[in-house]
């Protein structure tokens, strides 16, 4: 049940998604039929499933006899056979179909980045979701024809394992497919930048190419857009320092020297050409703008821009903030939900602001089950988190408010996969849940009985960070870090702030935070001082961009990008605590 690839209208993918979703539970049982043949005696399901005929299987029969004799299983589980495929074993281990490309996830949550099978089934998906998600914004905001988006994108280079297939971030995948083409086709849309600046390799550079070009076709920018809201963040903040650069490029029709990519230089040099008026325009805009600290940059700036689209839920939403003071008055429109092992579901409610967004689950992406998650009572102790597991239900079982594990089997040879993304079942979208990202779970902040979630920290920064405005300071980012070596162990938080704060001001902040937990198992444990006073460690300016750079030299792409809310990575708390300018202790529970 596939959309036809030559339904290009708004029309068509919806009412295909429609007819779909309406027979979401049918759609399931055929979708993981149509997995399991595809991928029929490849080793890891031979392990468990021996020799099986499935043909000689009802949908509903197979269905309960795959969730009962395949495992659930994490990423380590499934390690040896992606392993083996990449040092350049052909044999058939997790899909019929010759693997020839895999993904590198972000490495963001555990510290290092995972190789994720990718395949043309990956690309096909990526575009489908797209035109899906296209179609249901233009409902709401209809954009012109023809006209451009201004994206920050970025891919990282590739590079072949040593089996021979090509490794690199699924955002650099998907830009160098020709469903990236077709996409701008179909959505009759088109990026600023050529081929040639997402693909440079260099994210400095690439950000300015993106600016200068998002300037020099200023009045034809429908919307602006990133894969993470943090990329559209620091591109603006980039802006701010550059800005008189880049009148210059657009007065003169030049090109910096600080870009010295030969194949760049002359992508963009064969699109450009002198604009003296809006060079002068913007320049006046941008003094203006200098004035009220970028107030209204994106309307001043792209007056015909209709939205900024973009990931912006879970760790995204601390950004929302400096986003809207950018974007004042401008709709921000939350992207799909989705990881580097699967597409999960589309935002059919643009209209709603991020941090109201759902997400109807595509049931003809993945085969989904859904594990119900209960919290623990308070006198538990558990040292991963403080959750109860109930036996996994399909997709068409879930119930409203309550809240699961997501568990996927892809096309792509991931069985009965746990992804950690925790959700909550808000509606549905006719037969298929809607579904509310609530955290990681392997992000928890955790001393001994108390458990704190990436959504617990973060609401518990916004209370502190609040304080700030007395100071006329601003939070630019944030992580944190359970101390459990010195004793008693105690909460460490890590912020980077722009503007100067009086040290009065940062211990009311730091207590706020301490007394803003309400983890039952974090406020006994304060009180009787088993866990000791939160630290607030001040950074200085330019740490984040330091663990950002760390990042990119390891592999990951801007565009993949997410600040670490939790962290134990040893290389990032050496750049933490070598960054860390001021450190103040909570007096709350004294």
């Amino acid at each position: 049940m596939e959309p036809c690839n030559n339904q290009s209208s708004s029309h068509d993918i919806i009412r295909w998604f429609e007819d779909v979703t309406e027979n979401a539970e049918l759609v399931q049982t055929q979708t993981l039929r149509r997995i399991l043949e595809l991928n029929w005696g490849v080793e890891y399901l031979k392990k468990w499933l021996g020799n099986v005929e499935i043909h000689d299987v009802d949908a509903c029969t197979l269905e309960s006899l795959y969730t009962s004799l395949v495992p659930l299983v994490s990423h380590t589980d499934l390690e040896p056979y992606i392993q083996r495929t990449a040092n350049g074993d052909s044999a058939p281990l997790l899909t019929q179909q010759p693997m020839t490309t895999l993904s590198l996830s972000s490495g963001t949550t555990e510290g290092r980045q995972k190789y994720v099978p990718f395949t043309s089934h990956s690309a096909q998906t990526t575009l489908q979701i797209f035109r899906l998600a296209a179609a249901h914004r233009s409902r709401v905001y209809p954009t012109r024809e023809g006209g451009k988006i201004l994206e920050f994108i970025y891919s990282s280079k590739q590079f072949k394992t040593r089996g021979g297939l090509t490794a690199g971030t699924a955002t650099t995948h998907y830009y160098a497919s020709q469903e990236f083409k077709i996409k701008q086709e179909t959505t009759k849309s088109f990026t600023c930048s050529p081929e040639e600046v997402i693909s440079s390799g260099d994210n400095k550079q690439a950000t300015y190419c993106h600016l200068l070009l998002g300037l020099f076709f200023s009045d034809q920018v429908e919307f602006i857009t990133s894969t993470f809201a943090y990329s559209i963040v620091q591109s603006f903040i980039t802006f701010e320092e550059l800005w008189r650069d880049l009148c210059i490029d657009i007065r003169d029709g030049t090109l910096s020297k600080r870009i010295n990519i030969p194949r760049v230089r002359k992508a963009v040099l064969d699109i450009i050409s002198p604009k003296p008026k809006l060079a002068s325009k913007i320049e006046a805009a941008c003094k203006e703008l200098e004035d009220s600290d970028w107030f209204g940059l994106v309307p001043k700036l792209w007056p015909n821009a209709k939205y900024v689209y973009s990931i912006m839920t879970g760790s995204m939403q601390p950004y929302l903030k400096k986003l809207r003071r950018y974007a004042p008055g401008v709709p921000l429109v939350s992207a799909e939900y989705g990881s580097t092992e699967s597409w999960i579901g589309v935002n059919v409610d643009p209209c709603l602001p991020p941090e109201d967004v759902t997400f109807a689950v595509v049931p003809t992406f993945s085969y989904f089950e859904f594990i119900p998650l209960y919290r623990h009572k308070h006198d538990c102790n558990l040292a991963t988190d403080d959750f109860i597991e109930d036996k996994p239900v399909p997709l068409s079982q879930v119930k409203v408010g309550q809240q699961y594990e997501i568990v996927l089997t892809t096309f792509t040879g991931l069985y009965r996969y746990r992804l950690g993304d925790v959700v909550e079942v808000a509606g549905f979208h006719r037969g298929t849940p809607k579904l509310n990202f609530i955290c990681r779970r392997k992000l928890i902040l955790t001393v001994n009985i108390d458990k704190n979630t990436e959504k617990d920290l973060q609401m518990v920064v916004e209370r502190g960070s609040q304080l700030l405005s007395k100071s006329r300071a601003e939070l630019i980012d944030f992580t944190s870090h359970a101390d459990v070596v010195n004793q008693p162990g105690h909460y460490i938080i890590y912020w980077e702030i722009k503007g100067d704060v009086e040290d009065r001001v940062l211990h009311e902040c730091c207590r706020e935070m301490d007394a803003s937990f309400v983890d039952h198992g974090y406020v006994v444990s304060r009180r009787s001082n088993s866990i000791g006073p939160l630290e607030l460690r001040i950074v200085e300016k330019g740490t984040f961009k330091k663990i950002l750079e760390y990042f990119i030299g390891n592999g990951s792409a801007l565009s993949q990008f997410k600040t670490p809310r939790c962290t134990s990575n040893k290389v990032l708390l050496s750049i933490l605590n070598l960054c860390t300018i001021k450190r103040v202790y909570s007096t709350a529970y004294a």
